[in-house]
């Protein structure tokens, strides 16, 4: 059943155009209002499909019932149909440009109405199916986009723990580091789309090591100079292997002979990696690698997640020394504070040692 709303202040009229149209019973509900506010109150406890209105009415008219109409988003679609007694143009021009779908002049016969209301509840229907296969399109379309979003995160998870395992000492270091660059992001009041960005490249702070060779990640020893500077190579290694456009995507095009290929995609996740690869490393006072940046020329990311490194690697068993306890570990980095760490980071979190002990309870080596 469809629904329609005739609007006149006139009871007698509404009576009439129920007379009129019992024919029309089996089809259609017909429901009566006598002002605009009597008509617009209703519209907000049934999905009308046409809406029949006067142009003149007392306190609000035909034109006010419109403009209310196609301010709210549940009844701008539904298509209006104005009666009127004048035939003046300005009045009928004014009705369209204010939503009206068709007009009527007064007196309608029973074949007009009933012919210009199939036309309006066939315009209904279409729009109603537009409006269906636009929300299914868009709920189809977000579906895909976070089956996207989570294969993305998928595959950086996948390449930081790649990484990892070229060392297997370091266990979950990397899930472990990613937990940490989070709440500490979350302590100093960085936006949601930094700390989300933050939490999800910080494993990827070590990826460059995949280029390190075995005989110096490896290595139980102390390395020579000359392992040590080939060790610190792996900063840019990793943040080269984010931001380089891969060779193989051109090889891809000219497989599928396109003309134009998509530009190279920089995204906030590769441009936060990259920048976690390269500065992590970094200290407060200069003295880090591979750029010797200082202070707050070290961008934010890379001062969070050398605190996040710096603590698991004490907190961490290897080969060649046992884990520090939380309390040293502690110490370690408050000592370290102004010199290899922000000071200024190291001082907002002086409450978060709780949750670094439950992280790395909870992450242990799984």
């Amino acid at each position: 059943m469809q629904n329609l709303l005739f609007v006149d202040d006139e009871n007698n009229y509404l009576k009439a155009m129920e007379r009129m149209l019992h024919k029309q019973k089996a089809l259609w509900n017909i429901f009566s209002a006598q002002s605009v506010d009597q008509a617009l109150a209703l519209t907000r406890t049934i999905a009308f499909d046409v809406i029949i209105s006067d142009v003149n009415m007392p306190e609000k008219s035909g034109f006010d019932l419109l403009k209310s109409l196609q301010k709210a988003r549940s009844t701008r679609t539904i298509p209006v149909i104005i009666l009127t007694a004048n035939s003046e143009g300005d009045l009928k021009r004014k009705a369209l440009e204010l939503g009206a779908t068709d007009l009527l002049n007064k007196p309608v016969s029973y074949e007009d109405l009933v012919a210009r209301i199939t036309s309006a509840l066939r315009l209904k229907s279409y729009q109603d199916e537009l409006i269906y296969h636009n929300l299914s399109l868009e709920t189809k379309v977000k579906e895909r986009t976070l089956q996207l979003d989570h294969l993305h995160q998928d595959l950086i998870w996948r390449l930081a723990k790649a990484g990892e395992l070229r060392d297997e000492e370091t266990g979950d270091h990397v899930v472990r580091v990613g937990h940490y660059s989070r709440i500490i992001a979350q302590n100093l009041n960085l936006s949601q789309e930094e700390i989300d960005l933050i939490f999800l490249t910080a494993p990827l702070h070590d990826l460059g090591k995949i280029g390190i060779p075995d005989a110096i990640l490896l290595k139980k020893n102390k390395l020579t100079k000359t392992e040590w500077t080939a060790m610190k190579t792996h900063c840019k290694i990793g943040a080269d292997i984010l931001l380089e456009k891969p060779k193989g995507m051109k090889a891809f095009y000219a497989l599928k002979e396109e003309e134009n290929p998509l530009p190279w995609i920089q995204d906030p996740l590769k441009t936060y990696a990259a920048i976690i690869a390269m500065t992590h490393h970094e200290k407060w006072d200069g003295s880090g690698y591979p750029g010797g940046l200082k202070k707050k020329e070290i961008p934010i990311q890379g001062r969070i997640v050398a605190f996040a490194d710096v603590y698991d690697a004490l907190r961490s068993k290897r080969p060649y020394k046992d884990a520090c306890s939380a309390e040293h570990t502690w110490r370690t980095l408050e000592q370290a504070a102004g010199s290899h760490l922000d000071p200024d980071i190291f001082e907002s979190i002086q409450t978060l040692q709780p949750e670094f002990e439950s992280i790395l309870a909870r992450y242990n080596d799984l």
